[in-house]
C-alpha cells in the first residue's frame, strides 16, 4: 500500500517577480535588465504590468488562501529593494514584501522566497553584469539585506533560479556574456560568479539567521539514451552532467565536475578561479534542493562533424558537437507551444537528484502551458488538471521509493507573462484578463484547474 504525501507537505504555487508584479517603476524601483529589454519577441507584451500583481497582491494572496496553498514561492526583484543594485535602500520596496509577507502569514502560508529569478538591476548590468566580478559582492550585500528585513519571518530561501538556464539560453532570458570571441569562457566566468555569489549568500543565511533553510533552484531533468547504442548512453551521460551535476556538484559538494573542466580546457576557455574561491564554495552548504520540472531530454552521440548552427536552432534544443546531440523523442506528448510532456521522468529526476545528493527535495515549478479562453466567466483547462493528477502520481511513488519531498509549488499560482510566449501562454490556476496588447484591468477568474486544486489539496490533509 502506498504511503501518503506528508501531513506538512507544502503544496502551492509559484511566480516570478518581473513575470507577475508589474509596477516596474513604481515607488522608487529601479530598471531591472528584463524592464529595458529590446529583444522580446515579436507580437508578445513586455514586463512593464505583467499581471499588475503590485497593486492586486491582496486579493491574489486571498485566492491563493482559498486554494488552500501551504506554500507560496515567489522571488523579489532586486531593483526594487537596492534601485541601482547597492548604495541605499528603497524602504518603499520593503514596506511592500513586508506587506505580502506578513499577509501569506496571516493566511497560514510559508513564503519562499527567491533571491534572484532573472531581473538583474540595470545599473548593474551597465557596470558589466555578471561577468564583473564584483557582482559577487553587490549580490552578498543584497542578500544580507533581505535577511536583515524579513529573516525573522521567513525561514526558507532560494538563491539563484535556474542558473543553468541562464547559462545554457543566457540571451534568451536576458543575459550577456560580452565578446563573442571570448563566448564559451565567458559564460562559464559568469557562472562561476553566480556560484559564488550564491555560496557567499549561503553563508550569510546560516549566520545571521539560525533557523533559516536555504538551496538553489536549477532547472533539472531526467537524461535519456537514445537507443541502447554504447555511445548514445556516453552522451545522455555527457548531457546529465553538462546540464545537471555540474551546476548541482558545486551547490552541494563545492567542486567543479572535471568532464566539464576538461572540455573547457580543450577549448582553450577555462575560467577564472581566484585564491580562496573554492574553499567558499566548499564552506557554502544548501539544506536542500529546490529544482524546477517541465520535462525530460533525450541525448544521442554527437559527431564532430555535425552542424552545430543546425543542431542549436532546433526549436529549444540544445547541443554540444561532439559532446552530446539533444533531439526530440517521439514517445512523449507535446503541448500546445511543443514541450514534451512526461511525468514518469520527474519521478525519474526525483530519484536521481535525492541518490547522488541525499538532501530533501522541493520542487519549485512544474506546469503546462496553454492557450487558455475565458468564455462567460469561465475557463476549461482539463488538460492542465490532467497533467497535474499525472505528475502528482508520480512524486508519490517517488516519495514511496524513498525520496524525501518536501513540498510542490507548481509554475504559476496565477497566470503571468512567459518569458517567450507572453501573456497568450497561460499556466496559473487563476485566468488573468489581458491579453498582449490590450492591459484591461487584469481582472482575475478561477479556472477549473482552481477548483480541482483547492478540492486536491483539501483531500489529502
Amino acid at each position: 500500500m502506498l504511503n501518503k504525501f506528508p501531513k506538512d507537505f507544502l503544496w502551492g504555487g509559484s511566480t516570478s517577480a518581473y513575470q507577475f508584479e508589474g509596477g516596474w517603476n513604481s515607488d522608487g524601483k529601479g530598471p531591472s535588465t528584463q524592464d529595458v529589454r529590446t529583444n522580446i519577441p515579436e507580437g508578445t507584451t513586455d514586463f512593464k504590468v505583467a499581471s499588475d500583481h503590485y497593486h492586486n497582491w491582496k486579493e491574489d494572496v486571498d485566492l491563493m488562501a482559498e486554494m488552500g496553498f501551504k506554500s507560496y514561492r515567489f522571488s523579489i526583484s532586486w531593483s526594487r529593494i537596492l534601485p541601482k543594485g547597492y548604495g541605499e535602500i528603497n524602504e518603499k520596496g520593503v514596506e511592500f514584501y513586508n506587506n505580502l509577507i506578513n499577509y501569506l502569514l496571516e493566511k497560514n502560508i510559508e513564503p519562499i522566497i527567491t533571491m534572484y529569478h532573472f531581473d538583474l538591476p540595470n545599473a548593474l548590468e551597465e557596470k558589466g553584469g555578471w561577468l564583473n566580478r564584483d557582482i559577487i559582492s553587490y549580490f552578498e550585500n543584497y542578500s544580507k539585506v533581505l535577511f536583515e528585513r524579513f529573516g525573522d519571518r521567513v525561514k526558507k530561501w532560494l538563491t539563484i533560479n535556474e542558473q543553468n538556464v541562464m547559462i545554457i539560453f543566457g540571451e534568451v532570458v536576458g543575459i550577456s556574456f560580452g565578446d563573442k570571441e571570448n563566448r564559451l569562457k565567458n559564460t562559464y566566468q559568469v557562472n562561476h560568479h553566480m556560484m559564488m555569489a550564491s555560496a557567499k549568500a549561503m553563508i550569510a543565511c546560516h549566520e545571521m539567521i539560525k533557523d533559516a533553510k536555504i538551496g538553489p533552484a536549477p532547472n533539472i531533468n531526467a537524461i535519456y539514451p537514445n537507443s541502447n547504442h554504447p555511445e548514445d548512453q556516453i552522451a545522455a551521460f555527457n548531457m546529465s552532467v553538462f546540464r545537471n551535476w555540474f551546476y548541482l556538484d558545486c551547490y552541494v559538494k563545492g567542486i567543479y565536475n572535471p568532464l566539464v573542466i576538461k572540455y573547457l580546457e580543450k577549448n582553450n576557455a577555462m575560467f577564472s578561479i581566484e585564491e580562496g574561491d573554492l574553499n567558499t564554495l566548499k564552506h557554502a552548504k544548501p539544506d536542500f534542493i529546490a529544482f524546477n520540472y517541465y520535462s525530460s531530454a533525450t541525448a544521442a552521440i554527437s559527431q564532430e562533424d555535425d552542424d552545430f548552427n543546425e543542431l542549436t536552432n532546433q526549436q529549444k534544443l540544445r547541443s554540444i558537437v561532439g559532446v552530446y546531440k539533444q533531439i526530440k523523442n517521439p514517445n512523449l506528448q507535446k503541448t500546445e507551444f511543443g514541450w514534451e510532456i512526461d511525468p514518469v521522468g520527474l519521478r525519474s529526476t526525483l530519484r536521481e537528484i535525492y541518490d547522488r545528493y541525499n538532501l530533501p527535495l522541493l520542487i519549485t515549478e512544474n506546469g503546462i502551458g496553454g492557450y487558455d479562453e475565458l468564455i462567460d466567466g469561465q475557463v476549461n483547462d482539463d488538460y492542465r488538471i490532467n497533467y497535474y493528477e499525472k505528475h502528482i502520481e508520480q512524486m508519490l511513488l517517488a516519495i514511496n521509493d524513498g525520496v524525501e519531498l518536501m513540498g510542490y509549488n507548481p509554475w504559476s499560482a496565477i497566470d503571468l507573462v512567459s518569458t517567450h510566449e507572453g501573456i497568450k501562454k497561460r499556466y496559473g490556476f487563476v485566468y488573468v484578463d489581458r491579453t498582449d496588447d490590450d492591459i484591461k484591468e487584469c481582472k482575475r477568474y478561477r479556472k477549473k484547474s482552481f477548483f480541482w486544486y483547492k478540492e486536491f489539496i483539501k483531500n489529502t490533509k
